[in-house]
């Protein structure tokens, strides 16, 4: 394993650090600006769309997808794209999105280059990879514990040439947006299959009659507008074509896996530039700040907690760094190990750092004066995102113990 950058990936770094320092970093104070002064509105917010226009003239656009067919910009590979997306995560709520390489849209623009047909490719791929609409995946459910995917309960039944579906389904990111053109939604259409074949993906235009976006969601309060929100949908006896299928019939765990491979090793490179952030003002805000009668930075507790916090990154910046790499080399399935563990282990670390971050901020931590609060939120909200912990935890341990 040989995980020294290569000449693309420091070029690439080189060019996001300096997006970042020059103009996203700088811009968040617009972006909070913007959406106090448009409280309802769920639309892209405009500074979005002014950095997404820089970005493409930089070549900093859709990174995130691997060399193939149907993309549009650089594509890197996972090991490439690990460090630019670790910078990314320093400004959550904007590098991402500037960069056309934020969730929900990356995995569901994966799906569609690895699943899709080519009308389907024409129809949905080739506008996401331009940024002209957003889409949302709508996998979990308000009723049931869908980490459990033979318990979904929303259905697809055909009916002649066409699907029809009904069900409930919640916390779809970036549904609210009225961008969001297409839902990539997950149900059962034959719960007398095998467990794992009981599923499909379809794809639903969201102005489908039978369509309801029933109410915003919140994560901590967090309305996360930035993104287009968070969205609990009911479908009521949803026509669209059997055409809309994404993959066979019976193969949506299949498909929906393959999305989430990627998915979560990607939140796991932006938490861990979160976590770097955390620390550059932790570190600018111990030197700076006395407390009986020194700096902060002189504390013992202080210093143990920088170190400990080092320690962890490091460590996992590692784990993401070989995953990436196996996944590269020997495909999603065979990494799926190191997957399951860095899904566990660096949101944990991450909210463990950014919780001590705004324990040294005081209560400017838990205000808007910092990104801590919001960050922290986005760590905590990623060990049930793709998975809860405990269901990775339960399946890797399963694993180890049948080596």
């Amino acid at each position: 394993m040989d995980f020294e950058p290569d000449e693309m990936t420091l070029a690439f770094t080189d060019e996001v650090r300096s997006f970042l320092a020059e103009r996203v970093e700088p811009a968040e104070a617009v972006l909070e600006k913007q959406l106090a002064a448009a409280p309802d509105d769920w639309s892209t917010p405009p500074i979005v769309r002014e950095l997404q226009e820089e970005a493409r003239e930089r070549g900093l656009w859709n990174l995130f997808l691997p060399p193939g067919p149907h993309r549009l910009g650089g594509g890197l590979t996972n090991l490439q794209y690990a460090p630019v997306a670790e910078l990314t995560g320093r400004s959550p709520r904007l590098a991402p999105a500037a960069m056309n390489c934020a969730a929900p849209d990356t995995g569901n623009m994966e799906l569609l280059a690895h699943f899709g047909t080519d009308e389907q490719r024409r129809e949905w791929l080739d506008p996401l990879l331009e940024a002209e609409i957003r889409s949302a995946f709508c996998m979990t459910e308000p009723d049931v514990a869908s980490s459990d995917a033979s318990q979904i309960a929303t259905r697809i039944r055909r009916d002649g040439r066409d699907l029809v579906i009904s069900g409930r389904k919640w916390f779809a990111t970036g549904a609210m947006n009225p961008d969001c053109r297409v839902l990539v939604v997950m149900g059962k259409t034959d719960p007398e299959a095998p467990r794992h074949r009981q599923q499909s993906m379809v794809l639903v235009p969201r102005e489908t009659p039978g369509v309801t976006i029933v109410r915003p969601l919140t994560v901590f309060g967090y309305d996360d507008r930035d993104h287009g929100g968070h969205a609990e949908i009911a479908f009521d006896e949803v026509r669209v074509p059997a055409s809309n299928l994404l993959g066979g019939e019976g193969e949506g765990f299949a498909v929906a896996q393959a999305r989430l491979g990627p998915g979560r090793i990607h939140h796991c490179m932006r938490a861990l530039g979160m976590a770097e952030r955390a620390l550059d003002l932790a570190r600018e805000r111990a030197s700076g700040r006395v407390a009986f009668g020194g700096p902060l930075a002189e504390k013992g507790t202080v210093r143990a907690w920088a170190a400990d916090a080092r320690i962890e990154l490091e460590a996992l910046r590692l784990l993401v760094l070989k995953t990436a790499w196996l996944m590269d080399t020997v495909g999603n399935r065979r990494a799926m190990t190191e997957i399951q563990a860095i899904k566990i282990a660096v949101p944990r670390a991450v909210q463990r750092i950014l919780d001590q971050a705004i324990q040294l901020f005081g209560a400017a931590g838990l205000s808007g004066e910092a990104p801590l609060a919001g960050m922290f939120a986005g760590a905590r909200a990623m060990r049930l995102a793709d998975g809860p912990d405990e269901v990775h935890s339960a399946s890797l341990g399963k694993a180890e113990l049948r080596r």
